[in-house]
């Protein structure tokens, strides 16, 4: 399908590796110009044809930064993707064990970040009747199956997306969410990961608990998402092919969420 995105400008947050890299990517191949914010620039992103920006999101100082150079190398923008999230630090142990620090970075990193680089953009995206996509997650609607703050904070994002749909629609914004499931990235691959913690925390060694987060995440599909089936997503919500979609929720989790 051709998403006639050629020549359009994009700022993609969290771009360094994961869902954010492979975002970067699907947009540059679709001939985006895209500024590609993370705190650590890697070999990977700066290979992606994006123009890096080495900012730290989770100060409203970096928001400031991110959106002042980005418009300097863009001239305006007409896409956010708000990929921002996750988190250095996560308690196993439930909420009883988890403090007004953890809950604090949580929000900052996965829904304050978020706020303050959308407030910033937002006036070049109206001006250029352009697009917004969150990226929360399947936690967002299933809070049990995560750190509660992550769960929580991710929720707070999908309202999030939802009001401000509804407030600029009327002016030719789209905004909208895309919610992965577990995800073939570090954060569950890595050896430091989360996903070698949970391992760890359960007995299980790390390659074995990976092939069991399927069937443990009720996915249907059997195997973990692969980022570029989020890319996809997301390529197809910021172009005019969905120009009536907006103030949705795209679930790419491989049916772990059970509800309708």
């Amino acid at each position: 399908m051709e998403l006639d995105l050629a020549g359009k400008t994009a700022v993609v947050t969290g771009a360094s590796r994961g869902v954010g890299l492979a975002i970067t990517r699907q947009l540059v191949a679709e001939g985006v110009r895209v500024a590609g914010a993370a705190r650590t620039i890697t070999a990977a992103l700066e290979g992606t044809g994006a123009h890096p920006v080495a900012v730290d999101l989770s100060t409203p100082e970096g928001a400031e930064e991110l959106a002042a150079r980005s418009l300097a190398l863009l001239g305006g923008v007409d896409i956010l993707v708000n990929n921002l999230g996750g988190g250095d630090e996560f308690t196993l142990n439930g909420f009883l064990a988890t403090d007004d620090a953890l809950w604090a970075q949580s929000f900052e990193v996965n829904l304050f970040g978020t706020v303050r680089v959308t407030r910033r953009l937002l006036p070049s995206i109206l001006e250029r009747r352009g697009s917004v996509v969150n990226i929360s997650s399947m936690s967002a609607r299933m809070p049990g199956t995560g750190p509660i703050e992550y769960g929580v904070a991710k929720a707070g994002l999908n309202a999030f997306g939802k009001a401000l749909s509804e407030e600029f629609g009327p002016r030719g914004v789209r905004v909208n969410t895309v919610s992965p499931g577990p995800t073939r990235t570090g954060m569950w691959e890595d050896a430091d990961g989360f996903g070698a913690r949970l391992a760890e925390a359960n007995g299980v060694g790390h390659r074995d608990f990976l092939s069991g987060v399927p069937a443990a995440m009720g996915m249907t599909t059997g195997r973990m998402v692969e980022p570029d089936e989020v890319a996809s997503v997301v390529a197809f919500l910021v172009s005019d092919r969905a120009a009536s979609v907006t103030g949705a929720d795209y679930h790419v989790e491989g049916g772990g969420i059970k509800t309708v």
